[in-house]
């Protein structure tokens, strides 16, 4: 599995390739495909690494509480 780092540089690459728009239609729709599938990968890659992190949230009464990333100090989820 490719590093988080190297999925988007490749991602990044595929950009640029197809903005540059001088690509045969196959050759951009493999593009389109390989850049979708590396924007899946990297996502995944983000959500992985979210799931892995906590916060500490500082309580009204001034007491630090663990919470998962990506939760508010209510324990609702955070907007996306």
């Amino acid at each position: 599995m490719s590093s988080f780092e190297e999925s988007l540089k490749k991602l990044e690459e595929v950009v640029a390739q197809l903005e540059r728009g001088d690509l045969s239609l196959d050759d951009a729709v493999r593009l389109f495909e390989e850049g979708s599938r590396l924007s899946v990968l990297c996502r995944q890659q983000l959500e992985e690494a979210e799931g892995k992190v906590e916060i500490l949230m500082k309580q009204r009464d001034g007491a630090m509480k663990r919470e998962p990333f990506g939760e508010t100090a209510t324990g609702a989820k955070a907007r996306e």
